[in-house]
């Protein structure tokens, strides 16, 4: 069984002067949902995830050797210009991380980051911006340690992504992810996301998820702030156990396809989450109108037609509409028809199950 004691680098006589790479990592969706969590980003819960396909990062690492190791020294420039106040999130990921990666301070980083999808678009960055930094300064690491397999470069980078952004750590590899201990699944850590280790129906192939933009402004409450909220909840314990029956069915689920109970997990999960943060002290809502009419005309949609289609939420008013591929045309139609009036500036994402992040140049 993986501990942290297994990812710490060993300086060896292996060095590299400069060079530079280019990943992509994208964001994901929760199934079943993470929130709350220990010491060290360890997750109160296991949780499971789609890998999304074209909401990514794209980011590059650009490494020269310096004299003074004394401290970490980086730029970060977003879009192509220095962008100030992401730096506070880097510096404290690099404290962090730098147990595991010591050869960190002998580097002078550039850091150039961009997203696929809109700057502020409501859909959180975290995820897909730690996965993509995370892989990029797991290629240096190879470089130093050439000898290092692939299974491990993506275990330490998942490793690395969580001590970043949690659910980072979901976004390296795979198409559908479990993070956290889960007694089923025996591969199963709460220091990694693991591949989902099952063969999964032909149904959730190509399972299609169109992100419907309610509110594009600054989220109401920080991740941190949210999950903290969790440690002296009156209902947290039965959340937690509520996770595990519910990861435990969804697993089931995605052997047999039945598409019925995969809906009623989902939004399920989804509701829950939002129960939790209008339960906890202090309470918010992070849905807005909107969000509630676009979760009935989707239940209507579906009862009418019987079709397939349903939704979950992250920690805020955006929608996720969840579909079989065989079902897109009617799906799609309906949300031009009837959804995206409800969305800001009439703005929409359609995506798909994606594999993990990629690398893109190597300098």
């Amino acid at each position: 069984m993986l501990t942290e004691k297994d990812f710490i680098f060993h300086p060896n006589n292996t060095t590299i002067n400069e060079g530079s790479f280019q990943w992509s990592a994208p964001s994901n969706i929760a199934l079943v949902k993470y929130w709350g969590k220990k010491a060290n980003q360890i997750p109160a819960n296991p949780s499971i995830s789609f890998t999304l396909n074209q909401c990514k990062t794209i980011t590059r690492l650009a490494f020269s050797l310096k004299e003074n190791n004394a401290d970490f020294s980086f730029d970060l420039l977003f879009e192509g210009k220095p962008k100030e106040d992401f730096k506070p999130k880097i510096q404290k990921f690099f404290e962090r991380i730098e147990i595991y990666c010591p050869y960190l301070k002998n580097y002078h980083f550039t850091i150039d980051t961009q997203n696929t999808f809109p700057h502020s678009s409501g859909i959180a960055s975290s995820a897909s911006g730690m996965a993509a930094l995370a892989v990029n300064i797991m290629s240096l690491e190879k470089e130093l340690n050439p000898n290092m397999s692939d299974d491990f470069y993506n275990q330490k980078a998942s490793f690395l992504a969580r001590l970043g952004s949690g659910s980072a750590c979901r976004s390296i590899k795979g198409n559908i992810v479990v993070w956290g201990n889960h007694a089923e699944i025996e591969s199963s850590s709460d220091l990694i996301g693991v591949e989902f280790p099952f063969k999964v129906h032909s149904n959730f192939k190509n399972y299609q998820d169109t992100i419907l933009l309610v509110d594009k402004g600054e989220k109401q409450v920080s991740s941190t702030v949210g999950h903290d909220l969790m440690h002296n909840h009156p209902f947290a314990e039965q959340r937690f156990l509520q996770a595990h029956h519910n990861l435990s069915a969804i697993k089931n689920v995605l052997g047999n396809g039945n598409l019925e109970q995969f809906i009623q997990i989902v939004e399920s999960e989804a509701l829950t989450l939002h129960a939790m943060m209008m339960t906890s002290m202090p309470y918010f809502i992070l849905m807005k109108p909107n969000t509630l009419e676009i979760i009935n005309r989707i239940w209507k949609f579906r009862s009418d037609t019987k079709i397939p289609v349903c939704f979950t939420l992250d920690a805020g008013a955006n929608v996720h509409v969840l579909y079989p591929e065989n079902v897109s045309v009617e799906t799609l139609q309906f949300i031009k028809d009837e959804l995206v009036g409800y969305c800001q500036n009439g703005q929409y994402i359609c995506d798909e199950i994606g594999f993990g992040s990629q690398l893109l140049i190597v300098n």
